[in-house]
């Protein structure tokens, strides 16, 4: 018996595979807890179990695919590093994307680094380097080493990881032991990633050995590649960057699989990201360049896939500046008002009654924060970041009282990045509710969040929607179009043109169906597949637009 682990963004999924029979005997799903990881994966393990009647003796391998890193990267929640740069042009920031990579994190420049023949150009000035990681330090997590040419002679991101051992324990990386391919800032890319990756997986790996063993399975853990691979448990704690679309290679290789269908188009829609492969010959397709996530290219191999920062629980926002209703979605990922509601129930609708209750709309109307574990982070934190959590006053606060003066917005921003705080707000599950297409949560809560969100104002002053019930039609509609939008860019690429030709004009003329003298028709060589919980709610029309 095989027990496999999905941890996603909102949901962890559990199954029991009986590889003999080539059959699923059991599935079952549970939150994924974020402030405590164990609490959702025990749920899952021990609900899968009990439904199959498999002893955990009878257990032989367990395997543990997760989107953590992906929506990490796409919502720019990794943890805070530091890169040393060794041996690379002053420009080395703005090359490969290493700026963007880095955002406001410290780097170190420094001389030093080898020639293609690994002969040393320069020697690394250890010195200046130790002073400026003593510097750094209190900033960051952990620290990510690149130098010119390491790939030809690594010496000097071995001495330099020497230096900052002896000044931290905090984890180091080392871009040679990620890729033994040339294109130093791309590999650096890679190895700021890594870096930020680390104490991410580290936890839920270590999580999930701890949940195995209270639940006396002793089956050796393995855990998916972005490749579609298995490898140990140890191998990803020290190269996460390995795990990059770990989930959506496991549902690739599942879909395939399961439906029998050797060439296809696989969608898969979560709460937090779209992730879109093309299947040939029951196959996927490895990336020659490396996995692309959250807009940085990096040297891991992996499916080429194409992420983009829209599910189910996509922040939903419109457009101030523009006249009428301009909806965006994505790429931050929040919790679903009607979700929350059905945990928290009375307080989540006396906070949105008190709302609907004013007679003038906020841009904050219908966006609550969340400090899980809430007296153990009072404590915990200091300064301003103290002060917002005691303006909070308890689990879950309406933003209008904690959000007064813009210095409080940017600290929730840096508490929410921390994963300290968690926003909810009005999402396309909450649409969902509405229009009754989904019906897991609260959905009274959903409609009051849609009230709330209808009314705000566009440039003009004028409401974006009618009503609840009109505005979540319209992030529906937005969600299906972006949707079927990425699916096309995805088979864009795979037909070696650029993605960005799905905003040509004659692209949207088809995509928008609507009547005109000329007939301009787009669709799919290609069968598309669905998959995630709420696929059945959306591909449907994303199929019906895609002809």
């Amino acid at each position: 018996m095989l027990l496999g682990i999905d941890t996603g963004g909102t949901f962890t999924d559990a199954v029991i595979f009986d590889e003999i029979g080539d059959a699923v005997l059991a599935k079952a799903k549970a939150p994924t807890t974020h402030h405590d990881l164990s609490i959702g994966i025990s749920d899952a393990i021990g609900a899968v179990l009990q439904i199959a009647q498999v002893s955990p003796e009878r257990i032989e391998l367990v395997s543990l695919s997760t989107t953590l890193a992906t929506n990490a990267l796409v919502e720019g929640k990794g943890r805070p590093v530091c890169a040393v740069i060794i041996g690379f042009d002053g420009d080395v920031l703005e090359r490969a994307g290493l700026g963007d990579a880095l955002g406001d994190d410290p780097a170190i420049i420094l001389a030093g680094g080898h020639d293609p023949h690994g002969e040393e150009v320069a020697p690394l000035d250890e010195q200046r380097l130790a002073e400026q990681v003593v510097f750094a330090e209190p900033q960051v997590e952990a620290f990510a080493v690149t130098s010119q040419f390491s790939v030809r002679n690594a010496a000097h991101e071995h001495a330099a990881a020497a230096v900052i051992r002896a000044i931290t324990d905090k984890p180091v990386t080392l871009s040679h032991h990620l890729s033994a391919r040339l294109n130093g800032p791309k590999r650096a890319v890679t190895a700021v990633l890594n870096a930020r990756l680390i104490s991410i997986i580290d936890r839920l790996v270590r999580t999930t050995q701890l949940t195995l063993r209270e639940r006396a399975i002793t089956a050796p853990l393995m855990v998916v590649r972005g490749d579609g691979s298995l490898v140990s448990a140890a191998f990803v704690r020290e190269r996460p960057i390995e795990t990059i679309l770990s989930g959506p290679a496991a549902s690739l290789i599942g879909a395939a699989h399961l439906t029998g269908v050797s060439d296809a188009v696989i969608s898969d829609i979560g709460g937090t990201t779209t992730d879109i492969a093309v299947l040939r010959d029951g196959l996927p397709i490895i990336s020659a360049d490396g996995a692309s996530v959250g807009g940085h290219q990096t040297m891991v191999s992996a499916v080429a896939m194409r992420t983009h920062g829209l599910g189910g629980d996509s922040y939903v926002r419109h457009d101030e500046r523009a006249v009428g209703a301009v909806i965006r979605l994505g790429p931050r990922k929040v919790v679903p008002i009607c979700q929350l509601a059905g945990e928290s129930g009375p307080l989540v609708h006396h906070m949105l009654d008190q709302q609907l209750s004013s007679p003038a709309p906020s841009e904050f109307d219908g966006l609550l924060l969340i400090a899980e574990n809430f007296d153990e982070r009072l404590v915990a934190l200091e300064g301003v970041e103290r002060r917002l959590l005691e303006t909070m006053g308890e689990r879950v606060a309406v933003a209008t009282r904690v959000l007064s003066t813009s210095q409080l917005r940017r600290v929730m921003e840096r508490l929410v990045q921390r994963g300290v705080l968690q926003l909810a707000a009005f999402t396309p599950t909450d649409a969902a509710h509405v229009l009754a297409m989904q019906s897991n949560y609260d959905t009274s809560a959903a409609v009051k969040a849609a009230e709330l969100f209808a009314r705000r104002r566009d440039r003009l002053g004028r409401p974006v929607a009618a009503d609840g019930r009109t505005l979540s039609r319209m992030v529906i509609d937005t969600l299906v179009r972006r949707s079927a939008e990425a699916v096309l860019a995805a088979a864009f690429v795979h037909d070696g043109l650029p993605p960005g030709a799905v905003d040509q004009q004659v692209v949207q003329v088809a995509l928008n169906r609507g009547p005109g003298v000329a007939g301009v028709t787009i669709g799919m060589s290609l069968p598309l597949i669905g998959l995630g919980a709420s696929a059945p709610a959306y591909y449907p029309a994303v199929a019906a637009l895609l002809g």
